[in-house]
């Protein structure tokens, strides 16, 4: 029997236990991040991502805002003009740069000081994409670049050699001639004819849409007309790309795929995809250049929101995101895009996933980068440029007319 005095040290021992567990309580942090990129294919990849991050942290709770990639820009430029977004989002290369711009973001140095943190963990080429004008207000979370993907067996049966990191346009004409050559519904190369290709084609050349202080379009200089040349003799001159008409409505990784084409022009982020579609062998190769190498390179980072309240604890949430070797290992095993830190344990489990073999071209892509170009009117740029170039793909126009005329609208229309 406990005496009197007994009980009441237990009850007494119950109520300060239970009055810490409040303030323990009390102090958890509550952080939002928002973000476009999980979907419904990685949203349950997301969620097994917050559940580590917190057991790890457990004076952290984070809430997540997931919104889909067409309304999440709009959504999160009404909340930061209203003063409700998330103490930390996502933003890809294309508009993070409008963002920092618009100074909304914290800059991110003083806090990985403060915090004993450092940048040694990410790619130095995929950190460098999130720094504007000398400050890093962002943090790469994961990036894909764009490969040459071949079929080994219509190179085999073409007789031709598989591709290798030095190819250039002529021996892609050359080897897609040799593949077209198999049968009426075989092509060489599917690449495609328009903007997202054409601004890195055109580096691949020498060219560029911008002059060097980009004051001032250059898109119908004779660098770019020469490539979008090349881009249109691999339809219209050649035809080991297929025409609109003969791609009959069928997408471009279903072409490959169905063993039509030789090669596809497309991004790592087709591995998935291909590994469960292509019933022949297939590998990839860092894509062709002609005067220097070119290669896509988009990415996604997180920043903390300038007006939030709780920065430090956001600043361990999207560092754990996007460097950690837990949060890194459950993105590659789910083949959620490439993971942007330069961990030989997370390179190594990346690149031992096959198909395809030569998963190592990736990140020999990376120094060749081209990232997206950036305007305010972007999209308005892009879509008066993709029109006249669909135009010299048809055969309507020469590729110099097209560019030409391309040029002349957008100094009409879009302010550098």
């Amino acid at each position: 029997m406990f005496t009197r005095r007994a009980l009441l040290v237990l009850v007494c021992f119950a109520l300060v236990l239970s009055l810490s567990g409040s303030i323990l309580a009390a102090k958890k942090v509550v952080i939002t991040y928002g973000n476009f990129s999980a979907g419904k294919d990685n949203e349950p990849t997301l969620n097994a991502m917050k559940a580590a991050f917190e057991k790890a942290h457990p004076d952290i709770e984070v809430k997540l805002q997931s919104t889909g990639y067409g309304e999440y820009f709009r959504v999160i430029q009404t909340q930061v003009a209203g003063g409700t977004a998330p103490d930390c989002y996502e933003l890809n290369y294309e508009n993070f740069v409008t963002f920092a711009a618009k100074n909304v973001l914290t800059d991110l140095g003083p806090l990985f000081q403060s915090a004993g943190m450092d940048f040694d963990a990410y790619d130095e080429n995929a950190l460098r994409a999130f720094n504007y004008k000398g400050k890093q207000f962002g943090v790469p979370v994961s990036y894909s670049v764009v490969l040459l993907f071949y079929n080994k067996d219509l190179f085999d049966k073409a007789k031709v050699p598989y591709p290798t990191n030095d190819w250039t346009w002529k021996d892609v004409i050359e080897a897609g001639k040799k593949i077209r050559a198999l049968g009426d519904d075989i092509f060489g190369i599917i690449q495609g004819v328009h903007f997202w290709e054409f601004y890195k084609v055109i580096e691949q050349n020498n060219g560029s849409l911008f002059n060097a202080d980009h004051t001032k379009f250059t898109v119908n200089s004779p660098e770019n007309v020469e490539a979008l040349q090349y881009m249109v003799d691999k339809v219209i001159k050649y035809n080991i790309e297929p025409t609109q008409a003969q791609k009959s409505n069928q997408g471009d990784w279903d072409l490959f795929s169905a063993g039509r084409a030789g090669m596809l022009i497309t991004g790592n982020w087709a591995f998935t995809y291909m590994k469960e579609n292509a019933k022949f062998p297939w590998d990839v190769v860092v894509e062709p250049g002609n005067k220097r190498k070119a290669c896509h390179f988009f990415s996604n980072g997180l920043v903390i929101n300038k007006a939030s309240k709780n920065k430090d604890a956001a600043l361990k949430w999207i560092k754990w995101l996007s460097s950690s070797r837990e949060s890194c290992t459950l993105r590659v095993n789910a083949a959620w895009e490439t993971p942007p830190i330069s961990d030989p344990e997370i390179i190594k489990l990346y690149t031992s996933q096959t198909p395809p073999d030569n998963r190592k071209a990736v990140f020999e892509s990376l120094k060749y980068l081209v990232t997206p170009p950036v305007v305010e009117q972007f999209n308005e740029m892009a879509q008066i440029i993709d029109v006249q170039l669909q135009k010299a793909r048809d055969g309507e126009k020469t590729p110099k007319q097209a560019l030409d005329d391309a040029q002349k609208e957008l100094e009409q229309k879009i302010k550098l």
